[in-house]
């Protein structure tokens, strides 16, 4: 079958339909987008559009649900009547209560219209509101529909691509914890990957030109007041502005007040470069600053979620690279356990400059998905007992707590 899709490019109306595409192994080529070729293909003359032996297909949610329902055996558009109704009713969800309050908000901030205040506070409202709907319903779950990815999770994951990537910053996104947690994971799959690419998380929000611009001075008519109220004078000066002192990391703040002898770098190198790993863990126990530096036990609370080796080992590159922040501070492995048929586990051992997990919380919101138990660090000497638990889970390729290891990142 042969499938052609115009959109012009970037467009994230376009990109559920190429995501439900690669699920289904449907090859779908992209044509050099021309704005007549549509005009003269769809009945609204407006893109995204489908070509299809038996015809031409417009509007994106159409199009994407074409794509999910050509293989019913992957389940994309649901398993039975009812999946796909709950399927199709988030589809509109996403048009819906997302799109629109998203376009108002990126869509200034990349010059496509005008920033006008009163749309900018009221899409920002409306998608929270959104988000919050999204929010109360992934408490319980991974996915949206059922234990995996469906077109539910694509059009939604979608719709809020560009605003994830653009303006919805750390502080705005605080409430969301399972929205953040969810998307993540969605945009981490290999699937959404070829589509989309690495996705990076907003961390300072893309401001549209004029937005928040400075009040203008009040004007006089350019004439000087003689002899005028010198003390009403001083209260009508607008005060100078402050300011704000760049404030340092923690962690680098830590190294100019309470230098360490053990370097990160240096480990990392042995890490990498030793003959074996006993040599490496020989070095590293021999040059441990246990008063500056800690190690922490890592242990996902939603392990019973974890359903394919390949999402979860996704959602666990996800972590780290949204830990990357840290990097100069931190060392860790992180370790897919067990098996499809019986559980999967998200488990790890990391080294922290200090004496705390907060700091990789503040990098990466999805360190408070995890338990942290720390091992050793201040005021706590590492026993045998935790060096041999340390350095399995650093060098062991095999096995772990007595379950299979299905796959192992290192953060260096």
């Amino acid at each position: 079958m042969s499938y052609t899709l115009h959109a012009p490019q970037g467009s994230f109306r376009a990109f559920k339909a190429l995501i439900a595409a690669e699920y289904n192994g449907i090859n779908v080529e992209v044509a050099e987008f021309d704005a007549a070729t549509v005009k003269s293909l769809s009945p609204t003359g407006k893109a995204p559009i489908l070509e299809t032996p038996g015809g031409v297909l417009f509007e994106s949610n159409a199009i994407a649900r074409f794509l999910a329902k050509i293989r019913r055996d992957t389940g994309l558009a649901g398993n039975g009547v009812y999946d796909e109704a709950v399927i199709d009713s988030w589809v509109d969800f996403a048009s819906n209560e997302l799109e629109l309050p998203a376009t108002v908000w990126f869509y200034p901030a990349l010059g496509y219209m005008p920033f006008q205040k009163a749309a900018y506070d009221k899409a920002k409202n409306d998608l929270a509101a959104g988000l919050t709907t999204l929010n109360n319903v992934l408490l319980t779950k991974t996915y949206l529909v059922g234990d995996k990815v469906t077109l539910a999770d694509i059009a939604v994951a979608s719709a809020l691509l560009y605003p994830m990537k653009l303006v919805c910053d750390k502080a705005f996104l605080k409430p969301f914890g399972n929205v953040v947690r969810w998307f993540t994971t969605c945009v981490n799959q290999p699937e959404f990957k070829k589509v989309v690419g690495t996705v990076a998380m907003c961390k300072k929000e893309l401001t549209a030109a004029g937005q928040a611009a400075p009040a203008a001075p009040k004007k006089d008519g350019g004439k000087k007041k003689k002899g005028g109220d010198k003390k009403a004078d001083k209260e009508e000066a607008a005060p100078a502005p402050v300011v704000a002192k760049k404030v340092d990391h923690p962690y680098k703040i830590m190294d100019k007040t309470s230098p360490s002898k053990f370097s990160m770098d240096a480990w990392k190198k042995t890490y990498s470069n030793a003959a074996t790993y006993d040599e490496a863990m020989a070095k590293f126990w021999e040059t441990f600053d246990m008063d500056g530096w800690s190690l922490w036990y890592q242990n996902y609370n939603f392990n019973d979620e974890n359903k394919r080796v390949f999402m979860t080992s996704n959602a666990v590159g996800g972590f780290q690279q949204r830990t990357d922040e840290i990097r100069k501070w931190a060392f860790g492995v992180m370790d897919v356990l067990g098996t499809e048929d019986t559980s999967l586990e998200i488990k790890g051992i990391w080294l922290l400059r200090g004496d705390t997990v907060d700091h990789l919380k503040n990098a990466n919101d999805d360190g408070n998905w995890y338990t942290w138990t720390k091992l050793a660090g201040p005021s706590l000497a590492p026993t045998d007992e935790v060096k041999d638990q340390v350095q399995k889970f650093w060098c062991e390729e095999n096995e772990l707590e007595g379950k299979p290891i299905q796959d192992s990142k290192v953060f260096k």
